[in-house]
């Protein structure tokens, strides 16, 4: 049998909000502001979560996890990246490889990214060095550069478990 691989895109946005605590890569990052969001707001698990499902042309979390749904309200996103996860081996596949980056001016991300990866490396069932993330400012400019809201990008590789 020849190995089957598939890769994905993902990508996501949310505003600030004042009373909202950060949650990026399936942390809390301390921060006078959070994400707004029908759910915790976790940009960069929402875009892993795209990338993964797109993957498998499974749609988006939006299709899977509607904001109209009050089932999802406030749900922790890791939550959600189990979920996507599931849907991924269920169908015989693996995560081969994530790499993502978030785009934001402050704050800044990077003493956090080993934490991130780690949680997410224990949510995917692989090891942390197949796992990047990045992290990157817009120099100021637009609504990232004006602290305004936070982006993620983010691609998979997953393969068909060989039996």
């Amino acid at each position: 049998m020849k190995p089957d691989y598939r890769t994905g895109l993902g990508f996501d946005v949310h505003a600030f909000a004042e009373g909202r605590k950060l949650f990026l890569g399936g942390i809390e990052i301390p921060s006078e502001k959070g994400l707004l969001g029908h759910s915790d707001a976790d940009v960069l698990l929402h875009a892993i979560c795209d990338a993964l499902l797109g993957a498998l042309s499974l749609g988006d979390i939006g299709f899977h996890f509607p904001n109209t749904d009050e089932r999802f309200k406030d749900i922790d996103s890791k939550e959600l990246l189990r979920r996507v996860y599931s849907l991924i081996t269920e169908r015989g596949f693996e995560v081969g490889n994530i790499d993502a980056m978030i785009a934001m001016e402050k704050p800044k991300v990077s003493p956090h990214i080993s934490a991130m990866k780690e949680k997410i490396a224990s949510i995917l069932n692989i090891d942390e060095d197949q796992i990047s993330i990045k992290a990157t400012t817009t120099e100021k400019l637009g609504f990232i550069g004006r602290q305004e809201g936070v982006a993620a990008f983010a691609t998979a590789l997953i393969q068909k478990k060989l039996i």
